[in-house]
């Protein structure tokens, strides 16, 4: 039995924003969301996220929750050049 792959979890707010040519302080403002909220999934670094904010950013944009995240599988993941 093959155990759970690990993958990753690819946030798409900066291709939604840039789009829309949004900036960060615009989605802040129009969303009620924490300025910071917006740029953590804008650099794709955050680390948790709460429904309220999904909910919010799925509203705004007019995107589902699967056009907002995606899953990566492993095996899709490029590696992270090293420094």
């Amino acid at each position: 039995m093959k155990f759970l792959e690990i993958g990753v979890i690819k946030c798409n707010l900066s291709r939604l924003m840039g789009e829309r040519k949004l900036k960060i302080s615009d989605v802040a403002r129009d969303t009620n969301l924490h300025r910071n909220t917006i740029t953590l999934l804008y650099q794709e670094t955050a680390t948790r996220v709460d429904l309220e904010a999904v909910n919010a950013l799925c509203r705004y944009f007019n995107v589902t929750v699967g056009e907002l995240f995606e899953y990566l599988p492993e095996s899709d993941v490029s590696p992270t050049p090293t420094a």
